[in-house]
Formats: structure tokens, sequence, C-alpha cells
């Protein structure tokens, strides 16, 4: 509209101007539009929106939801910019398809969204989670819708999601719910037959119950009338104790109050005493403050007097101090400007001078990086010819190895070659030189054990003693005890054993045969 004057917007409504003076648009409820100006009102009156959508659950199993929602323009300032500038216009298209399907293009937005968004929702839940958690299938489908109306500046104000219902061809609420119904009935079956029974065996245990408690209660009634006897018979002893207790707190407590009161009666006059002695001792101060102010004010005239005769001569003092300060400050300032003037001169010089000293070795240098470069190219090319020639002596000594048969057969060309096994034998050599073993044959075994006389397991022990006693001596230091050496043998087979010395169980020299 260009209609020209002062326009105001209903309660439920906003005026949108645009045009001269305005960068976008302007909101308001009341303005005065200009003949270089538009305007138009838009409602933010909530509008109800029926849908019946046909989805799927992750399971497979096609429904049909309907759903009324309840949706209007937000009443901020940024959510009404959003819908002035995008939903409120109206073209060729929008009005035709208005008048054709009796819906506003931002119903069929709203209803796009709607659709999309509970899709999105029911493919990811089962159908026992959608009838279980009603409402946060509820909550999710009006949070995830609204986060997409936002950006239009739309706000849900209800949502009610109406009971799911089969789809065209599909019987499966109406199998679970008389699958509910017929479990409902023979639940109530079982129920009813299990509260006959109960109602049966709750009348034989209440008679039951009844005579038994019948029986407890006498009983109880008769060991209680004994226990009231004897807590009455406790109770009037425990009542004379408390009694005398109580009579001679009383006389205690009257003994007290007597004592207190003469305590406070003391106190007091104490306090009496202790208040005159500090009125006495005001009034002394007091006459003492005042000759003290006396001397106080007297000797602050004197003060002030000397003070101000003392700050004229200090004045005069300082003025001539001041003069020939001054004096001697120009002439410093004088001789500082020569001694700087000739400092500036001595710097520039010395300046000179380092600039061509540095010039120097800076040529200096640069001669013998040059110097340092050509020598390391030398050393590269050096490195480079000697890799190459290792680069040819690993391929003769690849030929080498395929001609003796493999790198062991390389290896051991090589050791002849430099003389290695010459070095290990020599190593080894060097190694045991100058060791002086000591080995110790024991003769053992069936044939050295064998003996007519049955003794032989016995002469082996003690013929292996000798050698085994010498060899821990001379290993460790350890001697055999002497009795073991001195011992002497038995007559009986002294006589049957052949004269000689004895080495490693074996007769050496004079032998007798019997």
């Amino acid at each position: 509209m260009a209609l020209m004057g002062y326009h105001v917007s209903d309660a439920n409504s906003y005026l949108v101007v645009t045009g001269g003076n305005i960068e976008d648009i302007k909101i308001v409820k009341k303005a005065f539009v200009y003949p270089w100006q538009k305007y138009s009102v838009i409602s933010i009156s909530p509008f109800d929106f029926e849908i019946t959508l046909q989805a799927m659950t992750c399971e497979k199993l096609q429904f049909s939801l309907p759903a009324v929602f309840t949706i209007g323009p937000d009443d901020t300032a940024d959510s009404l910019r959003k819908y002035a500038k995008i939903l409120t216009g109206r073209d060729v298209d929008s009005l035709k398809r208005q008048a054709a399907t009796g819906r506003s293009h931002v119903q069929d937005i709203v209803k796009g969204i709607i659709e999309g968004e509970t899709r999105v929702i029911v493919s990811g839940m089962t159908m026992e989670e959608i009838f279980k958690e009603r409402q946060l299938f509820k909550n999710k489908v009006i949070e995830n819708v609204q986060a997409e109306l936002d950006q239009f500046g739309l706000k849900i104000y209800n949502a009610n999601v109406k009971e799911l219902q089969d789809t065209a061809g599909s019987e499966y609420f109406k199998f679970l719910s008389r699958k509910a119904h017929e479990g409902a009935s023979n639940q109530a079956k079982v129920d009813v037959a299990n509260a006959c029974m109960m109602g049966e065996i709750g009348e034989a245990e209440k008679r039951g119950k009844t005579k038994q408690e019948i029986s407890r209660i006498n009983a109880e009634t008769a060991v209680l009338e004994t226990k009231r006897k004897s807590q009455k018979a406790t109770a009037d002893a425990e009542f004379t104790t408390t009694q005398t207790k109580l009579n001679m707190g009383i006389n205690l407590e009257n003994i007290q109050a007597t004592r207190r009161a003469e305590a406070k009666d003391a106190e007091l006059q104490r306090d009496v005493e202790v208040k005159r002695a500090e009125m006495e001792l005001e009034r002394m101060r007091a006459t003492e403050v005042v000759q003290a102010t006396i001397k106080r004010e007297s000797a602050e005239q004197a003060a002030e007097a000397k003070l101000y005769s003392e700050t004229k001569s200090a004045n005069g003092s300082l003025y001539k101090e001041k003069q020939a300060a001054e004096g001697r400050l120009f002439m410093e300032t004088k001789l500082a400007e020569g001694l700087l003037y000739k400092q500036r001169q001595d710097a520039e010089a010395n300046y000179y001078r380092v600039a061509k000293e540095a010039e120097a070795t800076l040529y200096a240098e640069r001669q013998a990086a040059q110097a340092v470069t050509l020598k390391a190219e030398a050393s590269y090319f050096a490195k480079k010819k000697e890799a190459e020639a290792l680069t040819e002596m690993a391929k003769a000594y690849g030929h080498m190895s395929e001609v003796l048969g493999g790198p062991q057969g390389l290896l051991q060309y090589m050791m002849l070659q430099n003389g290695t096994y010459e070095k290990l034998a020599n190593a080894n050599a060097a190694a045991i030189n100058g060791l002086e073993p000591k080995i110790t044959v024991w003769n053992t075994g069936d044939s050295a054990g064998s003996s007519s006389d049955g003794t032989g397991a016995i002469r082996n022990i003690m013929q292996s003693l000798p050698p085994l006693l010498s060899t821990i001596n001379e290993q460790t230091g350890i001697s055999p005890p002497s009795w073991l050496a001195q011992m002497k043998p038995s007559p009986a087979l002294e006589k049957g054993k052949p004269k000689g010395k004895y080495v490693n169980g074996e007769v050496h020299g004079e032998v007798n045969s019997h």
C-alpha cells in the first residue's frame, strides 16, 4: 500500500514500512507514511495447521500420524523482521496456489518442514519406543521443527500428536489392539480365580490366627500383670530415693544461695570503693591538665616567634646561595659544552677508524670463506670419488660372491685373504699361554668296583677320597681332618693288601700275590 497518512495497526498486527529514508524495513505499531514510502500489515495471530503424516519406523512398519500444530510469528524484533522479509510477499503464483488449495505459501512451507523433521525422527525409533515414550517423541518433534522455523521467524505455540493409525492395507494397530484386549480379558479371568483362591485361603488362615491370637493374648496378659507388679515396686523404691535426693538438693541450694548473696554484697562494696577512687583520680587529673595546657600555649607562642626570626634569616642565606649556585652552573655549563664538542670530534674520528677496520676485516673474512668453500668443494669431490670406488668394489664383491657360491664363500675367502684364521689361532694360543691346568682322573665304573670279596664298592669310595681331598685343598685351601689322614689300617685287611704305593686307586711298586 502507498496510501499517505498516519496509520495504526491492530493489537494483533504490525505495520511494515519500506521506502525512502528507511535502509531495510521498519516494523512498528503506528507510523506516518509518506508518498515515497509503502506499508503493509502483518498479523501475528497463530493459526492451526492439521497434518496427517505417512511415516515408517526403523522396523520398516508404516503408520499414519495425525497431528495438529498451532504456529504463528514470534513476537520479537528479530523474528518479526525475518517473517516480514521472507514470508509476507504475495506474488501471482502464491495467490493462484492459495485459491486452488485453500492454503497460503506459509502453510506449505510449514507442512514441508514438519513432514521432513518428523520422518527423520520416526526413522530412528521403533514402534514400541513411540508408544512408550510419547512425550519424548513429541518434544523431539517440536524441538527439531522449531529449530527450522526459527529461520522464518515462526514459533510453535502448541502441538498435539493424535493416536497412531494404520495405513491403507496395514492392520498392525488393529491386531495390536485385539492382542491387548484378549490379554486383558484373560488376565481378568486369572485375577478372578486368584482372588477366589486367596479368599478361601485367607478365611482359613484368619480362623487359625484368631485362635492363636486369643491364646497368645491370654498368656501375655498374665505375664504383663506380673511385670506390672514388679515395675510398681521398683517405681515406689525409686520414688523414695528421688525424693530423698531432691530434699538434699534443696538444702544445698539454700546454703549456696546464702553464700552467693554474701559474695555479691562484698563485690558491690568493692565496686563502690573503686568508683570513689576513680572520681578522685579524675579530679586530680583535670587540675594537672589545665596547668599543662597553660604551659603548652606559652611554649607554642615562644616557639612561633623564634621560628619566624629563623625563617627570615634562612631566606636571606638561601638567596645568597642561589645566586652563587647560578654562577657556578653557568661556568660548568660552558665547560661541559666545550668538553662535549671535543668528545664528539673524537667519537667521529674513532667511528671512521672502526668503520675502516671493519671493512678490512669483512674483506678478509670473505676471502677466508671463499677459501673454505673451495676446500669443501674439493673434499666433496674426493668423497664422491671415494664413494664411487666403494660402489665399484661392492659390485666386484657381488660378482665374487656369485662365483664362490654365496656370501658364506665370499666371507671365507676374505678371512683367508686377510689372515683372519691365523690371527684367531694366535689369539687363542695367547689366551691359554702360561696356564697350568690340574687334571685328576678317577678310575670308577663296574670294572673298577668288581671284587670277589664283596668290598669293591667300599674300596672305590676310599680310593676316590685322596684325590678329592687333594683337589679341594689345592682349590680352596681347606685341609682334611687330621684323624682321617692318621687312621691306621685294619690288620685283617692288611694281610691280603698288595704292597706298594697307591696312586689314584692303583698300586705301583712291590706286589705280593697269595
